[in-house]
């Protein structure tokens, strides 16, 4: 039996199967002498089952043509219709999310070619992930920034590219910690950020290869907006409730430095 401590990174591990074998027994004596720990493992595996089993019609279904002609080197075909929103409904359902998420609208910032449908893909789940979460207390991350190290190695590992989260405390904003979020037929890192007022704002990073464009994306009345970018072969989405101007500038910010951190 294993005699070192164990730590929540460690329930993440055994979720993810990524617990060494000779460590099991002394984690789950650890877990049986720890009930609030067992509660905590108990959750995450209910949370990570009821997202697989709402999205498994989803993460079947065949790779959309677009992607497999832009595999190709194929020049994509622009369709111009706009993505339907039914699956936002659903997905702000499942998470338990406020209503009042309809009602999009989407503003450019100009340059680059634009796919409607992966932009309003990629804003849609962003705000409604952020939606769920930033309200959020005690439960907003499944790991804290405390952690940094094993939050950036573990996302960076589930999402498939590497993500070093910005350092955005110039903007007054302190990293809260991250977590992992299904994105169509993707997996997306969220991080969720916090300033001394207690506004909350969140990166939201997937990969997107074929798609190109930029812009914010607004939810009409009241409610947080995404400043989004596709490019580089994956997507980012920064969401808040702050001001236009100044979520564009902490947005460009996060951008600049998620891009030196892929190339570092």
């Amino acid at each position: 039996m294993s005699g070192r401590d164990f730590t929540e990174r460690d329930i993440h591990m055994a979720l993810d199967g990524e617990l060494p074998g000779e460590d099991r027994a002394g984690y789950e004596a650890w877990l049986a002498a720890n009930p609030d720990m067992q509660a905590r493992r108990t959750r995450y595996a209910g949370d990570a089952e009821a997202l697989r089993s709402a999205f498994a019609g989803v993460l079947d279904e065949p790779v959309p043509a677009r992607l497999t002609r832009a595999a190709l080197g194929e020049k994509p075909v622009v369709v111009e219709r706009r993505r339907p929103r039914w699956w936002l409904a659903a997905a702000a359902a499942l998470l338990l999310a406020v209503g009042g998420a309809g009602g999009y609208v989407a503003a450019s910032l100009g340059g680059g070619s634009h796919d409607d449908s992966a932009q309003d893909q990629l804003a849609e789940e962003a705000i409604a992930a952020h939606v769920v979460y930033a309200a959020e207390k005690r439960h907003a991350v499944e790991v804290p920034a405390s952690d940094l190290d094993h939050m950036e190695t573990w996302l960076s590992n589930r999402i498939g590219m590497k993500l070093v989260a910005p350092n955005l405390s110039d903007d007054g904003f302190q990293l809260v910690g991250g977590r992992l979020l299904p994105a169509g037929g993707h997996r997306a890192a969220m991080l969720l950020y916090e300033d001394a007022e207690g506004n909350r704002i969140s990166l939201f990073v997937t990969t997107e290869p074929a798609a190109h464009g930029k812009g914010i994306y607004a939810q009409s009345g009241e409610g947080p907006r995404a400043v989004y970018w596709l490019d580089k072969g994956y997507g980012c989405a920064v969401v808040g409730s702050l001001p236009d101007n100044r979520l564009s500038e902490v947005a460009k910010r996060a951008y600049e430095q998620l891009i030196a951190g892929m190339i570092s």
